[in-house]
């Protein structure tokens, strides 16, 4: 038997008229943990859809080769039925049923014709061992954290008598600890004999856990990189995957001056009706005209409530303290009064909350501003055009024109529009909340120099992310929040990861 589980040659895809893969050749040896890396829109996710039945046998040319024998999945019961499971980063999990109940949904154990459902809870307990999450099996879906419900899915998976275990950017919506320990849970399941694909962004990961590492560029295989020689490294990476280096991901501002206070809060506090708890507790902190304040935490810390209830507080908080923007004391009532003193909030959830996926990149760069293409109470086309097409160049937004709807692009240019969107009000204090989550490393580069771009413009940024290397390299100084409160203050000059994870953890 072949000394590879799977083997995908010269598969090539297209979508009217746009080639998404073309010749690409990719092989995983069986027990190895293989990453599959490439920027937003590289062809990563049309492969595995390719490789799991999503898009069927006869939609694609080529081969594909799973343990030994050529393969033509008409659908994804065909793969999962070979032993192929795929993990997506949106989890496809019922949050209204039992932790068990998902694990077996549609592959219930049987008695006859009828579910044997104390048998069914007794081997989700198995799985949940062996995924090391110890909770109820009855417990719902909802009452779980996303770290504890990706294990789920993973217990699903097992369930099924997997072979191929694929993994799309499972540590995206994941705080440090939980990634970590889905990746320990990976390195068990390869001790297991278990294969493991694994697609992911996070360029620090992929160093750690890949015993070999397939990079695709523009739909085309590009090579794979060996652990075992050495291959695998940060620089050599980026460089295939973009097609250059990049000296330093973080560029550099030379000139940094910062003006006087553009938003400050003073003893801050914002109470939750629906938890029946404070979400920010007695927070002060403040912005000067050109500076990038990082806000650092761990998942939970209340980083994103204090966003929203600066932001117009769409939550419905029950708030205390003082907010003055540029010296002057201000009560938000609803969303459309921070922007209208040019407050704007770019959300972590571009898809669920930043975007209208269905609609084409014009109408959502005007979406907060349809005033600013308005003539005589009516939406001006030619202008929204114009507007949109000048952020498309700005921003360098891959797509062929601005009709493109957004759901088809990839996670950078989605959150390229994100950002034009709110660029088009006209704020003097952007907030982005997890600008960079999800994008690869060359979509990372160009959000941070448009960062740098509008900050050298007089803007102000408040950037709350969980990447401590994003949070180094781009703060001119740094909060850290723990439980709703603001554990410390560091500047550029003294910030580092120990002291930013010790506030972190109080």
């Amino acid at each position: 038997m072949s000394g590879y589980i799977l083997e995908m040659n010269n598969i090539s895809k297209e979508f009217t008229g746009v080639k998404a893969l073309t010749d690409v050749n990719f092989k995983v040896a069986r027990g190895e943990i293989h990453c599959l890396i490439g920027e937003n829109g590289a062809g990563k996710s049309t492969l595995m859809k390719v490789l799991s039945g999503v898009y069927p046998f006869g939609t694609y040319s080529g081969d594909i080769v799973f343990d030994g024998k050529v393969q033509q999945f008409g659908k994804i019961s065909d793969s999962v039925k070979t032993g192929i499971a795929i993990i997506y980063q949106e989890l496809a999990l019922f949050p209204d049923l039992s932790v068990y109940e998902n694990i077996f949904a549609g592959n219930e154990v049987r008695r006859g014709a009828i579910v044997d459902w104390n048998q069914t809870i007794m081997q989700a307990k198995q799985m949940l061992q062996k995924v090391g999450l110890n909770v109820n099996p009855e417990t719902l879906i909802k009452d779980l954290g996303v770290g504890k419900q990706q294990l789920v899915e993973i217990a699903k998976a097992l369930s099924k008598d997997v072979k191929l275990l694929i993994l799309d950017e499972p540590t995206a919506a994941l705080n440090e600890n939980d990634s970590e320990n889905l990746l320990n849970l990976l390195r068990e399941l390869k001790r297991q004999g278990i294969t493991c694909i694994m697609i992911s962004h996070k360029l620090k990961e992929v160093i750690s856990i890949a015993d070999k590492a397939t990079v695709l560029r523009d739909g085309r295989t590009i090579c794979t990189l060996d652990a075992a020689k050495g291959e695998i490294s940060e620089s050599v990476i980026i460089k295939n995957m973009v097609g250059r280096e990049i000296e330093d991901i973080y560029p550099k501002r030379p000139n940094k001056s910062f003006g006087d206070k553009i938003l400050e809060v003073k003893n801050w506090t914002a109470y939750d009706p629906q938890s029946g708890r404070n979400v920010v507790k007695d927070v002060n902190m403040h912005v000067r005209k050109g500076e990038i304040v990082g806000v650092a935490g761990l998942m939970g810390s209340g980083r994103t409530e204090l966003a929203l209830s600066i932001f117009g507080n769409p939550r419905s908080y029950k708030l205390q303290g003082e907010l003055r923007v540029n010296g002057s004391p201000m009560t938000f009532t609803h969303t459309s009064d921070a922007i209208r003193e040019g407050i704007a909030y770019v959300t972590e959830d571009r898809k669920g909350d930043g975007l209208f996926l269905i609609q084409d990149i014009k109408s959502n760069i005007t979406a907060a501003n349809l005033q600013g293409i308005a003539s005589g109470g009516w939406i001006n086309d030619n202008e929204e055009i114009k507007v949109a097409n000048d952020y498309k160049q700005s921003l360098y937004v891959k797509a062929p024109s601005v009709e493109q709807i957004v759901g088809n692009l990839s996670g950078g240019n989605q959150q390229k529009v994100s950002l034009a969107k709110w660029m088009f009000v006209g704020p003097k204090l952007l907030i982005l909340d997890e600008p960079t989550r999800g994008i690869d490393v060359g979509a990372k580069f160009e959000i941070y120099s448009i960062m740098n771009k509008l900050i050298s413009e007089g803007l102000s940024i408040i950037m709350i992310s969980s990447e401590l290397g994003e949070v180094l390299g781009m703060s001119d100084r740094v909060y850290v929040m723990a439980e709703g409160k603001i554990k410390g203050e560091l500047s550029a000059e003294e910030a580092n990861q120990e002291k930013i994870m010790q506030f972190a953890t109080q």
